[in-house]
């Protein structure tokens, strides 16, 4: 099969071979992969990853490993990117996500889904409702770990949010959050880069309009050094600052705001698949807008370099 494998360097490979699914994993053939951030980051050396890249995806069991999960065939599937070991304290009583012992689906030490197949464990897989198209079933990863910051910042509705970052995921947490009942506002560098959000009929602003110290409530969705910094300028003293992106950089960072001003920083990762499949069957959440190219498997490298493109969203991938 064909396979987008990182390996000391970037390659398409067709002659990587079938992966066979353990007793516990099923094969899944891709419908669609999303290219994400954190897969550019991977490029650039981040965690040091070798393998077949990619996590987002929406796919179709064509096999599995034990005949107790054939009711499983041909479904169609979302996944949790996150294998436990299953033993721990921590994989036990706080998810798979803070096992110490995890492996991460394209991303550490289990191999993507930037390929014609690939595996999954049974226990990982989320069947896609019927109502919810391909196109919108690949976005339910990211939508999921947008709609985790729901759950960290129980922000009173008179507090204004600010997200700050227009991408993919600043305006998946923007809406979610403006779903829920909170006032929201989409910071970004440049009024292109609010067009979009102003159509999801989200308020916005340009980060050279705002003032120092502004927001209670900061989510730092930019990907960006920058990002980080100008976030830690429009928090208040004593204000929560939400880290919402890996970033692969080695540029300096003042840090000293979080200690004289007192805040309160969070980290946010991964997110419950089930509630992000529920809100894709609303179709409250416009997420086919942010797709700005889809490209075969094949053209995969290419597609990698127009998703890391200026004020590139989306780019999916197809077999």
């Amino acid at each position: 099969m064909q396979a987008l494998v990182l390996n000391h360097g970037l390659a398409l490979r067709a002659d990587v071979p079938l992966p066979k699914p353990a007793a516990d994993e099923a094969l899944i053939r891709l419908k669609l992969a999303g290219i994400c951030a954190t897969d550019l980051e991977l490029i650039k050396g981040y965690k040091q990853f070798n393998g077949i890249l990619g996590h987002e995806f929406v796919g179709s069991v064509a096999a599995v490993g034990s005949a107790r999960h054939r009711h499983w065939l041909n479904q169609r599937v979302v996944g949790s990117i996150n294998i436990g070991c299953g033993d721990c304290e921590l994989c036990r009583q706080q998810g798979a996500e803070h096992c110490l012992n995890r492996k991460v689906l394209g991303i550490h030490a289990y191999n993507g889904v930037f390929a014609d197949y690939f595996t999954l464990p049974v226990a990982n897989l989320y069947k896609v409702p019927a109502a919810v198209d391909d196109s919108a079933a690949v976005f339910a990863e990211p939508l999921a770990a947008a709609l985790k910051v729901l759950e960290q910042l129980p922000a009173p509705a008179n507090q204004p949010i600010a997200v700050l970052g227009p991408g993919k995921l600043g305006l998946l947490i923007a809406k979610t959050l403006s779903l829920a009942g909170h006032q929201v506002i989409v910071i970004g560098r440049s009024a292109r880069s609010l067009l979009l959000p102003a159509q999801w009929q989200l308020p916005t602003a340009l980060i050279t309009e705002l003032c120092d110290n502004r927001f209670q409530y900061v989510v730092d969705a930019s990907g960006q050094a920058e990002g980080f910094r100008q976030a830690l300028r429009i928090i208040r003293p004593r204000g929560t600052l939400l880290l919402k992106s890996t970033v692969s950089t080695l540029e300096p960072v003042d840090l000293n705001k979080i200690v004289v001003g007192e805040l309160s920083l969070l980290g946010s990762r991964c997110g419950s698949l089930s509630n992000a499949l529920r809100v894709l069957e609303t179709q409250s959440v416009p997420v086919e807008t942010l797709i700005d190219g889809l490209y075969p498997l094949a053209d995969a490298e290419m597609a990698l370099q127009a998703a890391a493109g200026a004020g590139v969203r989306k780019i999916l991938l197809h077999p």
